[in-house]
């Protein structure tokens, strides 16, 4: 791994830091450090939360971060209630359409981004290797760009403002317990078939939920929807109408909240087929055992979370927050988060702070050269091995649907509490 700064930047503030650390080593002004202490908050969910990416940025550029933990629900409502709690924001672009319009983000201004132009096309035209992708739902090209810095509406094109900085994004799929199935599995209906009757689990964050039971429901030819993201009251009276049936019948063993919840039954045995994150996949192999991320032929439910900036933020925090986009988009924490399975916005810089056969085996769907492991060092996949879902290109360019927000949310929220009450 190459640590060393290569970019003009990083090595100018290096040089600043260690002239700030010269004269407060001559002890002249000791106030100089007090007032560039820069500690920013960081709201997110805990899953998107790395001790490992705070300390790093910390030790290139002395700036902390302040990680708040809430669920992915209370991001967006802290985001519309108290927009003075945090100096950052990691939030998912389907709950753009509920935080744009209170004019609490502000537009991030692209000139400040080094390689803004260099975030994948997947965002900014929604398009892998020049073909479109499946848009159903709040595909991130609907939502990234804004018509001005205080702009409160999405623009129809790209423009100097940026709604989120991408931060991670994936395609999701189901995760199988391949040494208990022993059989091939290719489509999502096998979450419902009777063959894996309590023995099988889903998600249960409504708005992501409903998406993976639609792809089950369109997979067993029940119905297909115009947009799965943004289903008519009738479609999704008939969406939990199938869950209802499903678990009366006992299909399920679980309906899970949390990444760890998801990952102890995968791992135990209890569950065989559910609904599941790629890290989570990773997490159960590094106990050395036998788990898929499955590629379906329907496609993925793709989504995307991203950085933005409070309105009010200003002065020094709003230069830190910048800072901070510009070291995330450098390669580093790109490269790390490649490594947890997920993907990163700028392709290019990540590349150079990983290996070539990492690179291989991550984004270009080849066989492990050697043994991959994890960012903590666990081994995660065998010399050999080849990734679930192959290439970059193979699996984002297979995205059937992005995770949403309804305009009938709050009726399929009620509905999909009678599911989970049934």
């Amino acid at each position: 791994m190459t640590d060393s700064i290569d970019s003009s930047n990083g090595v100018k503030r290096r040089t600043l830091l260690q002239g700030t650390a010269g004269i407060l080593a001559t002890g002249i002004a000791p106030f100089v450090h007090a007032q560039e202490k820069i500690v920013l908050r960081y709201l997110g969910t805990a899953v998107n939360q790395d001790k490992a990416i705070a300390e790093k940025f910390k030790a290139d550029t002395g700036i902390e971060i302040q990680y708040v933990a809430v669920t992915t629900d209370d991001v967006t409502k802290r985001a519309v209630t108290a927009p003075n709690s945090f100096d950052l924001i990691d939030t998912e672009f389907f709950s753009l359409k509920k935080i744009v319009p209170t004019g609490n983000l502000k537009g991030i201004d692209t000139k400040r981004v080094k390689n803004a132009d260099k975030i994948t096309s997947l965002f900014t035209k929604g398009e892998v290797a020049g073909k479109k992708v499946g848009s159903q739902g709040t595909a991130p090209v609907k939502v990234i760009y804004l018509e001005g810095e205080k702009s409160k509406v999405f623009a129809k094109s790209a423009t100097q403002f940026m709604s989120l900085i991408p931060t991670t994004y994936n395609a999701d799929t189901l995760g199988i317990r391949p040494d208990l199935i022993k059989r091939p599995i290719s489509s999502w209906a096998e979450l419902l078939n009777p063959e894996f009757k309590g023995k099988t689990a889903i998600l249960n964050i409504p708005s992501i939920g409903i998406m993976d039971a639609a792809m089950v429901v369109e997979a067993k030819g029940i119905h297909k929807y115009a947009d799965k993201g943004n289903m008519t009251k009738a479609e999704i009276d008939l969406t939990i109408k199938t869950l209802i049936e499903a678990k009366k019948a006992g299909q399920f063993r679980a309906l899970w909240k949390d990444f760890n919840e998801s990952v102890n039954l995968m791992a135990s045995g209890e569950v065989v087929i559910q609904s599941m994150w790629s890290p989570a996949v990773t997490a159960v192999r590094s106990k050395g055992i036998d788990c898929t991320f499955q590629p379906l032929k329907e496609g993925y439910r793709a989504w995307a979370s991203g950085f933005g900036l409070p309105a009010t933020l200003s002065g020094k925090k709003l230069d830190g927050a910048y800072e901070f986009i510009n070291w995330f988009l450098d390669g580093w924490a790109g490269a790390y988060l490649n490594r947890q399975g997920y993907y990163s916005a700028v392709l290019d810089t990540a590349k150079t702070k990983m290996e070539a056969y990492e690179w291989a085996y991550w984004m270009e769907g080849k066989p492990a050269a050697q043994d991959i492991k994890s960012p903590q060092g666990d081994v995660i996949a065998k010399a050999g091995s080849v990734r679930d879902g192959g290439s970059y290109e193979q699996r984002m360019g297979g995205i059937a649907c992005w995770n949403a927000v309804m305009d009938e949310n709050e009726y399929m929220v009620r509905k999909w509490n009678e599911f989970v009450a049934a």
